[in-house]
């Protein structure tokens, strides 16, 4: 990987939308070495996909909850935590899982239909598995920001002068 792979990421990551040739043209290359490029960066599984930034309130026809929910595990022997997380991840509520440090051992980042439905995925599926010791889970309440992109509309703020003593 060299600087032009970097520089190439940096975009990517910014502007997954950008076809080939107007990266090409940011970048000064011909298009075909962008193309290979790119498609060295995915055989070698450092692109793993592309994908959209939802702003899902704003289709009610598809509300979801989000929720965190921190986990205390016992790790196995000769694999730690790898093999509860290996376990985790697997299931299609996850959205997100990371080892942690402090408290607890993993953070995972879920989504359902409903209140009832990350419960039950807590209760059933999560708090069942044999490492599991505890979870605290904690609902999104509301996005202000994700991926560096903000999600407060001008219309959500509150149109009211501040005013302290």
């Amino acid at each position: 990987m060299d600087e032009r792979d970097l520089e190439l990421l940096v975009l990517i990551e910014k502007q997954g939308r950008l076809e080939i040739n107007q990266l090409a043209k940011m970048m000064d290359l011909p298009t075909e070495e962008v193309a290979l490029r790119l498609k060295r960066l995915e055989d070698e599984k450092v692109i793993l996909g592309y994908s959209a930034l939802v702003d899902w309130k704003k289709t009610p026809e598809r509300e979801r909850v989000t929720a965190s929910i921190d986990v205390k595990v016992t790790p196995t022997r000769g694999r730690g935590f790898d093999a509860v997380a290996e376990r985790i991840y697997r299931f299609k509520e996850v959205k997100a899982l990371y080892l942690m440090s402090g408290t607890y051992d993993l953070a995972v980042v879920i989504e359902g239909a409903s209140m009832a439905e990350i419960a039950h995925f807590v209760s059933e599926k999560l708090s069942t598995l044999d490492s599991v010791i505890s979870t605290t889970t904690h609902f999104q309440l509301k996005q202000y920001k994700h991926d560096g992109v903000i999600f407060v509309d001008e219309d959500d703020q509150d149109p009211r002068m501040a005013v302290s003593p």
